[in-house]
């Protein structure tokens, strides 16, 4: 593994990285068109390069739009509500402001960016997010389910910090699921092959 740094921050990057096809948000930098980013599926490898991307174009949207924390809150990454629906409104603003876009396209973004921002604040809301505490996102429990009581998070004095600590546990997980996976594809090959 390489270190991967980024807008300040420093990651572990897995060694096939570079090959991953991720669109980024300067033009001519990936030639592949941008496409969703399905989180569940996401290898290690594509995640570190997902997160920068987002982090970053989130730090460019709340200062561009003067978003405030009960908007897009400083640990909007702790959230999966929060991160689906920036990571989706990052999608869209790459599609919209792709030089093969519509003229129009970027009018759609604006529009659809109030509906998000919407959202978010609905979410952030129920969340128990703030500016500088966390907590994870409350959640009616049916029947029968063990309920997250979870106590919050002490304040969080450096959210650069915090975000790299919670990507790199993140990527972590993701490299044992995948060590996982190939350990069971590889033994199921073996009792394919027989002796």
């Amino acid at each position: 593994m390489e270190d991967f740094f980024e807008g300040g921050l420093r990651f572990p990057l897995p060694a096939d990285a570079h090959t991953v096809g991720a669109r980024s948000a300067y033009p001519g930098e990936f030639d592949d068109p941008p496409r969703p980013v399905n989180w569940e599926i996401l290898t290690a490898a594509e995640a570190a390069i997902a997160w920068v991307q987002v982090d970053e174009w989130v730090t460019w949207l709340r200062r561009t739009f003067a978003l405030p924390a009960t908007t897009v809150p400083p640990f909007w990454h702790r959230h999966p509500e929060l991160v689906w629906e920036l990571s989706a409104l990052h999608t869209h603003w790459l599609a919209c402001y792709d030089p093969d876009a519509s003229p129009s396209a970027p009018n759609a973004w604006l529009r659809d960016l109030a509906d998000s921002c919407a959202r978010l604040r609905e979410w952030v809301a129920t969340s128990g997010t703030r500016l500088t505490q966390d907590q994870p996102s409350r959640q009616t429990f049916w029947p029968g389910e063990q309920p997250n009581t979870a106590p919050p998070e002490p304040n969080i004095a450096d959210r650069a910090a915090d975000f790299r600590s919670f990507v790199a546990d993140d990527l972590a997980r993701r490299q044992r699921i995948e060590a996982s996976t190939r350990s069971l594809l590889e033994d199921e090959h073996a009792r394919r092959a027989g002796p």
